[in-house]
């Protein structure tokens, strides 16, 4: 089965369409992202899933506009209702960054500042976006966010400094201050990954309520399938810079199509497996993104592949609605 439009047919609120990101290093071009699509409807949570170098990070980046030297968007388009942002100028920019789309990092002690309380942060957040509004409403809009997230004594936590809140609560600190201008985006990148389990847990539940109060967008990047089937309704997985499969949550845990996403599932723990049952790892090594075969990112590391595997990169196939991966295996094989 084959569908005309991998990115869909209605009003999204935000289309990416064959995003293309390179680093220009002394060796060599680095394809982080080698030309992904995909698209987000209001009020959805999509989780872009995959091990550490797939290029997850570097694509929310792009989204931002928080590339660094020497990255480079090299291709495609991010449209966010219906303008193309990468287009946009560092002014317009700033207008939505922060404002329409915002972003919480996976360090939240790294992303605060450390000499200026929780509370100025909220508030110079608030009033660069909302310039108009007073000290004193942006304050009130501060403590509301807190009280949202979950954060007791809110008046005190406005007062302290960072390093006098414990992780979970500087990751509370850290939502609140991305919803406090209301964004239609939240671009979550792995939020529980510096966090013990149980507070893993707490924050997991939390994003949960949150997206039931507010509406909003969220994009949840993360390693942990566990955390994606908690909170999303469709899923990316994400091998070599490109989309492998993408899919309803329920599809990608129960119909996987693609290899990679099959050795994902092998290697995830499941309560209901008996104590004997083994993990079983995915063999081999990571992409060298700067000398990658022009087929099929995960080839060199797949047991079912074959010659065309490695030579060209197999389309989208359909396999329901919504649900498609790019295999070969799906295709029959070569032609």
């Amino acid at each position: 089965m084959t569908e005309q439009n991998a990115v869909g047919t209605g009003k999204k609120l935000l289309e990416v369409e064959d995003l293309q990101v390179s680093f220009f290093t002394p060796v060599g071009e680095v394809k982080a992202v080698g030309g992904i699509s995909y698209s987000l409807d209001y009020g959805e949570v999509m989780g872009i899933v995959g091990e550490s170098g797939s290029g997850k990070s570097v694509e929310a980046f792009a989204l931002m506009g928080i590339l660094e030297s020497p990255g480079k968007v090299v291709g495609g388009s991010v449209k966010y209702e219906g303008q193309d942002i990468l287009q946009c100028s560092s002014k317009e920019m700033e207008k939505i960054r922060g404002n329409r789309m915002t972003m919480i990092f996976q360090n939240p002690m790294d992303s605060l500042n450390p000499v200026y309380t929780v509370g100025n942060q909220m508030v110079s957040v608030l009033r660069k976006h909302k310039p108009d509004i007073t000290v004193a409403a942006a304050r009130e809009r501060a403590l509301e966010m807190l009280r949202l997230v979950g954060i007791t004594n809110p008046e005190r936590r406005l007062k302290q400094y960072p390093f006098e809140l414990s992780g979970g609560m500087c990751q509370r600190v850290m939502i609140a201050m991305g919803l406090i201008c209301e964004p239609q985006v939240l671009i979550a990148d792995e939020p529980t990954t510096a966090l013990d389990v149980t507070i893993q847990a707490q924050i997991i539940e939390l994003m949960k309520d949150i997206k039931k109060k507010t509406h909003m967008a969220v994009i949840f990047i993360t390693h942990n399938l566990g955390v994606i089937a908690e909170i999303c309704d469709k899923v990316s997985v994400m091998y070599g810079g490109r989309i492998v499969e993408q899919g309803g949550a329920g599809d990608i845990f129960y119909k996987a199509a693609h290899p990679y996403t099959k050795g994902l599932l092998r290697s995830m723990p499941r309560i209901d497996e008996e104590e004997s049952e083994r993990l079983i790892p995915i063999e081999g090594t990571p992409i060298n993104m700067l000398n990658p075969n022009p087929g099929c990112p995960f080839a060199p590391r797949c047991e079912s592949c074959m010659r065309i595997c490695v030579k060209k990169m197999p389309p989208p196939e359909f396999i329901g609605t919504g649900h498609h991966a790019s295999c070969w295996l799906l295709h029959g094989g070569p032609a």
